[in-house]
């Protein structure tokens, strides 16, 4: 046992050290731009609604949309995954703090054991007077140990556990961000190729009728058989594009069901009646790129992991110093009968002071450690990486947004002259100026026109989904994650 100031003095070192081994954390810069290149162009936008960035698809305005993306946050099978990981990554915290507090044990054991006279140790033992070949023993024992983290290591491992856990915290916010962008991106497209599909089933229609017209004008020799050919090749494309726009229906709608964890033809039925395509709403892009992207929970997950591989390198670097433990025990055993147990005199006790030093395994530390350097200095390059990934990302959206929006403009300007210039051609027809070739011309005119703005709509509010998506959409981290990347 050792002395009680030895004791003393090892045990106040443990409590009172604060510091431990290994460089402390520091948060590295990202290569950030002042200010965002597109959000001038965002700051001009003259869209309607405002974004409560909690739940940015509300502003959308659209009660299907919001009703999918709640089902989906709800039973997203890439949500539950995250959600188990969290779970795990909690537990790893608890074993971390587990092992700076002390261990118990507590264990028994009783023994029936009889010896016969046939082996050659029975023959020896049988040669005693009064030799009793049935015996029993029994044993209780209570015992405890304590490994005192001296020089920090086991406190660098809870810090790498804490860092995990935040990560995995902001992973889980990711996943969330993300199944809500799908679904919502997801149920744009649908509504888009809904809309492409009506306007293409309406070509149909009307080239059909230009074809019919044609026909009868040819057979009275009043038109070109070329012409009748040219209307047929117009048809052709027009029918051929609907088995295409089907498919990529089909598809999306399969998507979205998956998404909200269901079997594929679970919700189409919801979907079998066409909406609008929804708006774009306005997007707050004020503020600092850092600030804008501090909200992002995969850049937070990855500077949380850099966190977590600083503090393993103090987890190495403590394998150098000794490691000192305390443990004891205490019980009492008889062999006589189980009733004089704990009031006979065969107790029995232990202290033991421990020490544990790989003094001739430097090398092998060494080599820890420059893992452990090599893999933060990877980590480190994948954060910059990441920021430099989210830039690009709020970039292209904030670009494919307000050229979208350029377009969609331009389209309706397109949509309003043809819509004008097909009523006139119409009422010429109906005063006998022009033939009825010349108002399907114009209704096949204005169709085609329309099917582009509907593209342009749609591809419009994709890129507002991006936008959210890129400025990390708003979620409130957890208040330990806020205070660690501050």
């Amino acid at each position: 046992m050792p002395s009680r100031p030895a004791f003393a003095a090892l045990l106040l070192a443990s409590l009172t050290a604060g510091c431990a081994v290994g460089p402390a954390y520091t948060r590295p810069t990202a290569p950030l731009p002042e200010r965002f290149q597109g959000q001038a162009a965002m700051d001009q936008r003259t869209a309607t609604g405002s974004a409560d960035l909690a739940q940015w698809w509300a502003a959308f305005d659209d009660a299907q949309l919001a009703r999918l993306v709640k089902i989906a946050l709800q039973q997203n099978l890439d949500l539950a995954q995250a959600t188990a990981r969290l779970a795990q990554a909690r537990a790893a915290v608890g074993m971390a703090n587990a092992a700076l507090l002390p261990s118990g044990n507590v264990g028994a054991q009783a023994a029936r054991v009889y010896q016969s006279v046939e082996t050659p140790l029975g023959r020896v033992l049988n040669a005693n007077p009064g030799f009793d070949r049935h015996g029993s023993s029994y044993e209780a024992n209570s015992s405890a140990g304590w490994e005192l983290d001296v020089f920090g290591g086991l406190r660098r491992g809870k810090e790498a556990a804490r860092a995990e856990y935040q990560a995995s915290e902001a992973g889980a916010v990711a996943v969330r961000l993300v199944v809500a962008a799908q679904t919502a991106d997801v149920y744009v497209s649908i509504r888009g190729l809904q809309a492409r599909l009506a306007i293409a089933h309406r070509q149909v229609e009307t080239e059909q009728d230009l074809l019919d017209k044609v026909k009868l004008l040819h057979g009275k020799g009043l038109a070109a058989e070329m012409q009748v050919h040219q209307v047929e090749s117009t048809l052709a494309q027009v029918r051929a594009s609907i088995p295409g726009l089907q498919a990529g229906l089909s598809t999306a709608m399969n998507a979205l069901d998956v998404l909200l964890g269901a079997l594929p033809g679970t919700y189409g039925a919801t979907l079998a009646e066409s909406g609008r395509i929804p708006a774009a709403p306005s997007i707050d892009a004020s503020g600092s790129p850092a600030e804008l992207l501090r909200r992002r929970p995969d850049l937070i997950a990855a500077e949380r992991r850099l966190a977590a591989s600083n503090a393993r390198i103090g987890v190495a670097v403590a394998e150098y110093y000794p490691k000192f433990s305390l443990s004891g025990m205490i019980g009492s055993a008889t062999s006589v009968s189980g009733g004089n147990l704990f009031t006979g005199g065969a107790s029995q006790a232990a202290g033991v002071l421990g020490l544990r030093w790989r003094l001739f395994d430097f090398g092998r530390i060494d080599a820890q450690i420059e893992q452990a350097k090599g893999q933060e200095a990877e980590l480190l390059v994948g954060y910059r990486l990441a920021a430099l990934r989210a830039t690009e990302d709020v970039e292209n959206a904030f670009s494919a947004l307000v050229n979208s929006e350029a377009q969609v403009a331009e389209l309706k300007r397109g949509v309003e002259s043809l819509t004008r210039a097909r009523a006139a051609t119409f009422a010429a027809y109906q005063k006998g100026v022009v033939s009825l070739i010349e108002v399907l011309q114009a209704d096949e005119n204005l169709l085609r026109v329309s099917d582009a703005r509907a593209q342009a709509e749609t591809e419009a509010a994709r890129a507002a989904i991006a936008s959210f998506k890129a400025l990390g959409g708003g979620w409130r981290l957890p208040a330990q994650n806020v205070a660690a990347i501050q």
